[in-house]
């Protein structure tokens, strides 16, 4: 990629895994960094047009989960799960010397957001969370459970374009051909052993998945008032099948300070890039 406005890094976990992020911005920015965590088998290139957008201002850091795009892949299933990525985030923020941060979390992103409020409560100084809350809706995560693990292997990016808008329309129903590109990169990558296109995440993250799908989620609520003393976004898609509107109005009692979008037709997740999500990020991020 000619000039892609982000530098490209790696570290090593606890356990000596080898993990990607992206770096945008300048590192010596006067305002607080942005830390970007996306779903569950999504990667950093979901986050380049937002970063981009704000790297301006800001210095923006996109973390590739463990067996997510350019991270390494573990050998240990299991080890797919959140207590084991809080552990990759901090050591990122180690080895990126920040110690306090606005976390931009999507989906998954916005649990681990949560569950640092409660682990490191010193580290954050705002929150977006992005179509997620304490209440995750059953059939939304019965179908999430349902889809990770198969093995898709597109002969082009047109024919991946086309899986992706056979199954996922109805999240996105007003979306144009360039946002289904960018989904399609976002989730697809190159198979240079067989040819063709596969999905850019492990497999495996099934195994640990479909695990935890068996288990009632525990109570998360505990870990959302964690974020009480901070600015908070909240954005809902209007069309989501993983955070309802009624969760949606309890979030905003139990956090009175909370601001609270609904994106206008869209499901899960909104892609950030919609007019009502970034007059809402613009707004709150512009005092921080």
């Amino acid at each position: 990629m000619s000039n892609p406005g982000f530098s490209e890094h790696t570290f090593h976990s606890h356990d000596g895994l080898r993990l990607y992020y992206r770096d945008y911005g300048d590192r010596l920015a006067n305002r607080t960094p942005l830390l970007c965590l996306t779903g569950l088998t999504r990667n950093s290139n979901d986050f380049h047009e937002f970063a981009t957008r704000h790297a301006a201002t800001r210095r923006v850091i996109c973390l590739d989960y463990r067996g997510r795009g350019r991270s390494a892949y573990d050998p240990d299933p299991m080890h797919y799960e959140p207590a084991v990525y809080l552990n990759d985030i901090q050591h990122l923020l180690a080895v990126t010397h920040v110690s306090r941060v606005i976390v931009m979390g999507t989906s998954l992103g916005g649990i681990l957001t949560m569950a640092l409020g409660t682990a490191v409560p010193t580290l954050m100084a705002a929150a977006i969370v992005n179509d997620i809350g304490p209440d995750v809706k059953e059939d939304g995560r019965q179908r999430i459970a349902g889809y990770v693990g198969h093995a898709l292997r597109p002969s082009s990016w047109d024919d991946a374009i086309v899986h992706l808008q056979q199954n996922y329309i109805g999240a996105y129903p007003k979306l144009d051909t360039a946002g289904w590109q960018r989904i399609a990169r976002g989730t697809f990558t190159e198979d240079k052993s067989g040819g063709g296109l596969k999905l850019d995440y492990d497999l495996n993250i099934a195994t640990a998945l479909k695990a935890q799908a068996r288990q009632p989620l525990p109570d998360l609520w505990p870990m959302f008032r964690s974020l009480r003393p901070l600015p908070l976004l909240a954005l809902r898609g209007a069309l989501s099948d993983i955070l309802t509107a009624d969760t949606f109005v309890r979030m905003k009692r139990e956090h009175a300070g909370m601001i609270a979008v609904t994106v206008p037709d869209v499901g899960h997740v909104p892609m950030l890039d919609e007019p009502a999500a970034e007059t809402a990020i613009d707004a709150f991020l512009a005092d921080l």
